[in-house]
This record gives structure tokens, sequence and C-alpha cells, in this order.
């Protein structure tokens, strides 16, 4: 008990009466008491309210701050998943706004002094995915950091724009959400034992272009963060202007009865939650970009591709890379729903995502070169996609502007023997998009039962050395290994770090890709 009993004078915890606090499980912020759990190594505090529920006239607005309360706030379950529909046969619909909730989870163990905080982002297109799906102990131990992660606005209720809303963030409430979480860990970190001014923002997917909106907006956002992760987003991606956004909200409003547009804001907060859904789930369809986030407000001033050799950006180290086999996950996703990628179309599929350059990369992935179909169609729009950033010549694209003002550590995650993301489609899958979380979050299953399969012993090993390059960047901004080889700066193609069983180290990722090949067809894209 002593050692506890130090860790909680250290932590700064306090009972709500001002007196010490017998239970490290017990924690003070600045809306009241929390009472979290303890369990193993580690103590969870689960679904904090750090914002008010955005219903009614809160609807299409920016974020309050959570009201205070009164006793103990019981923060032994994860709140609500906010609105969205099942997606893939995984995801868990919801409909409860009341959705605006955080968790911290700390080692339980005393700390020596303040520790690192990393600030975990979901995924899921930005129209769905929940902070419940992603358990946080190993990270909290792994690095001895205090880990978040947050719930925020969707689809429709996140991030659709529409005229008739306030044009300072208009399509941007989604993002002002996660915003409003990081001043939450600003003011409240340190009572669970977190240092404020260490701070590392992560996420994947749309978790991880959320950091990068954030990067992204300085004026909104500079001194929230010290350090980023990016996994599996590129900054540089071409993003929506607002104009071209508020053509798609238009269309949900309409579909949705609200398209009269002076009345259109009072109607659409008066649609019940399920309407809306239904209406951005039909104006979305299976394009992954629908809800994209907007350039052009206060909430994302300018696409990455301008801001950033501007110097228009928040200016910290950076991890950034992704998958090798991103997109091999959405070729399997369109067989599942009745498509089909064969020898016979193979060129057919090229033309639709490339149009008149197709012949160009026939000439350049060959069918011939491949095992099948539905894998060389997966390979070449891993290797780069112009309509989306789920690609790695776009990866590196953002890591060669970036490393002009900060330093960057780039890498691709290739374990072929990484668990499957979706069931069997009949092709070899490989390091496809999101199938590293596992190696972060054990069990990781894209459900909240995280009943995810055991990494292959080849695997758990390359995921303990992940870990220890994630947490020991979020600790001191250089990413080290114990038993791993150095990761030096970004300064080269060659320079870029390779997470494969067996062969982890430094290998030319330009190469890998075609990125030449790449640039000389979309030069406006890959500028460098």
């Amino acid at each position: 008990m002593a050692g506890l009993a130090a860790w909680v004078a250290l932590a700064g915890m306090a009972a709500a009466d001002g007196a010490a606090a017998a239970d490290p499980a017990l924690v003070t912020t600045a809306q009241g008491a929390v009472q979290g759990v303890a369990s193993g190594q580690t103590i969870a505090f689960k679904g904090i309210p750090y914002a008010m529920a955005p219903t009614g006239e809160r609807r299409f607005a920016l974020p309050l701050e959570a009201e205070s309360w009164t006793g103990t706030l019981d923060a032994s379950t994860y709140g609500s998943a906010c609105p969205q529909v099942a997606r893939y046969g995984l995801t868990e619909a919801s409909h409860d706004e009341d959705c605006l909730t955080l968790n911290v989870t700390v080692p339980a163990a005393p700390g020596d002094g303040k520790r690192p905080v990393i600030v975990w982002i979901h995924g899921g297109a930005f129209v769905g995915g929940s902070s419940a799906l992603y358990p946080l102990e190993t990270m909290a131990l792994a690095g001895d950091a205090v880990v978040v992660s947050m719930n925020y606005r969707l689809g429709v209720f996140g991030f659709m724009a529409h005229p008739a809303f306030a044009a300072g963030h208009n399509g941007g409430y989604g993002l002002e959400d996660q915003r409003a979480a990081l001043r939450w860990v600003k003011r409240n970190i340190e009572a669970f034992g977190g240092d404020p001014d260490n701070v590392t923002l992560a996420g994947e997917s749309a978790g991880a272009a959320s950091v990068c909106m954030h990067i992204l907006a300085p004026d909104e956002t500079e001194g929230l963060f010290h350090k980023a992760i990016i996994q599996s987003a590129g900054c540089v991606t071409p993003l929506p202007t607002i104009q071209d956004a508020e053509v798609v909200g238009g269309k949900v409003a309409e579909l949705a009865g609200c398209g009269e547009e002076a009345q259109a804001l009072a109607c659409l907060r008066d649609k019940p939650v399920e309407e809306l859904l239904e209406a951005g789930a039909e104006v979305g369809g299976a394009d992954i970009m629908t809800f994209a986030p907007a350039t052009g407000t206060e909430t994302l001033p300018l696409p990455g591709a301008e801001a950033i050799p501007a110097g228009k950006f928040v200016q910290v180290p950076v991890i950034n890379g992704g998958d090798r086999d991103e997109l091999r996950l959405y070729v399997a996703y369109d067989i599942q729903a009745g498509g089909s990628v064969t020898a016979e179309n193979y060129a057919e599929h090229l033309q639709a995502v490339y149009g008149d350059k197709a012949e160009q990369v026939l000439a350049q992935y060959p069918l011939d070169r491949f095992s099948s179909a539905p894998a060389a169609l997966g390979t070449v729009m891993s290797d780069f996609t112009p309509s989306n950033g789920l690609n790695n010549c776009i990866y590196l694209q953002t890591g060669k502007l970036l490393r002009t003002k900060v330093e960057v550590y780039e890498y691709v995650f290739g374990d072929q023997d990484a668990p499957p993301v979706t069931p069997d489609p009949g092709f070899e899958m490989g390091a496809v998009h999101s199938s590293e979380l596992p190696y972060q979050f054990p069990h990781f299953s894209n459900t909240a039962a995280v009943d995810g399969p055991d990494l292959a012993p080849g695997s758990e090993a390359l995921a303990g050395q992940m870990m220890a390059y994630w947490t020991s960047f979020a600790r001191t901004g250089t990413p080290s290994a114990p038993e791993g080889p150095d990761w030096p700066v970004f300064t080269a193609d060659d320079r870029v770090m390779r997470f494969e069983p067996g062969k982890v180290g430094l290998f030319d990722a330009g190469a890998a890709h075609h990125c030449a090949f790449w640039k000389s067809l979309y030069p406006e894209i890959l500028t460098e």
C-alpha cells in the first residue's frame, strides 16, 4: 500500500473532500471525481464526458465543455459509440448522440515522474468506429504511459457540410470534438499522472487523417500535442473544398426532407437520428471519401499540399507510414459484396480507377507478375490511387514534404502473416489496411468483443518491437527498441523502416512501390 500511496501523491489524486485518496482508481477532474477500475497491472477510467451531448440546438454546433457533476462518476464502462450504421458485417450500429466521452488507462505501479501521454483517435472512414474497440492496457504498460481514447461525432453528424451551418467550422464538428478532448487532456491529464507538456497524438485510417487535420490547423491546435503518429493516411491527399462538401450535404438534407435551405438547420436538428443515418448512407454509398474533412474553414484552412510547404502546420516530430497491401482489403470487400476481379476484367478495373492512364498502369503491372487478379488490383491501388489517401506513394510524399520542417520517421508494415481483417475472400490478403492494429491493441477485431486471434510467434515478436519504437517515440521523440535496429530520420526513399518478421530494417520504399512511375503519371499530386 505504501507504493500505491506514493503513486497517488505523485499523480495529484485527491478525494472529493480534498483528503488524500486511499484508492488510486479515484481521480478528481475539473468536472468532478471519477472512479475507475483496477485490473491486472493497469487502472482504466472509461466513459468520462468531455463535452455535452450534441443534441437539440447543440447538433451541428461546436462542442460545449461537459457540465460538472456532484458525487463520483462511475467510470467502469465505455460510453456509447456515436451514431453510425453497421458496416462490413463487423461494426455495430448506434443511435445515441450522447456519446462525447473519453477513456484513460494508466499503469497501476508508481511512476517515475510524470508519464508521457498518448492520445489515440479511432478510425472508421469518418462514418464509423468507437474507442471501445481499442484496449489500451498494452500500450500503457509498454510505454509506461497514460493512454487516452475518445469518441467523436461521425458521418452526417460530424463531417457533413451544409450552407445553413456556421461557416467557420462547417463540416468540421467531428474534428472540433477531438480538439475539445485534447483540451480536456491539457486541463486534466496531470491528475492521472500524465505530462500535459508531452502529448503524442496518434491514430489509424480516419484517425490518422484526423491527426493530419490537427497538424494542418495550427491556429486551433498549437500546444495541444507535441508529437504525432500517422498510420495509414496521407496528409497531402487531395481533399474536397467546402463548396464540394456542401453539395454532398445538400443531397443528404434533401433526401431527409430538409431541402428548403432557409429551414434546413432547424429541420436537420429535428430529424430522428435514424433518418439522417439512412440518408447519409444512401448518399455515401461505398465511397470512403464521402465524408472526408473539407478544406476552406477555420477547422481546416488549407489542404496539406499547400499548408505544409508554406510552413503553416504544427511543427512536431512525426512517425508516418502505412501498410504494404492497404487496398487489398477494399478489393476483398467488393468481392464479398458480389463483385469480381478476374484476368478477363482486370484491365477494366484499372480503367475505372486510372482512366486514360490505365494502359500505362497495365504495362507497369502486368497480371503475370501476380498470383491472382484480385491481388494484382489490390497491389496496384496500394502503391498509388489518386482518389484516396490509402496508398504508399502518398505516404512517402507526405513524409517528404514534412521532413523539410520537422523530423520524420517513415515506415511500412508488411507482415503477410497478420491476422485476417475480413473473412477469406479467396485471394492472398497480406498486410492490408488496419492489419497492424492487433500488434498495438491485442486481439483487436473491429468489434466490441475484441476477440481477434493470437498473433503467430514471429508476429508477436514484431508487435513487441513496434510497441517499443512507438512508445519510446512518445516519451522522447526518437523511436528505438532494445532488440531492434536503429531507425534513422527519413532523408531518402531507402531510409524507410520495414516492419516484417525477420526483415525489420531499412529498405527502399520508393522503389518497392514504383513511386517514380506514379510521379510521372500524377506530377500534380506527387510533387516531390
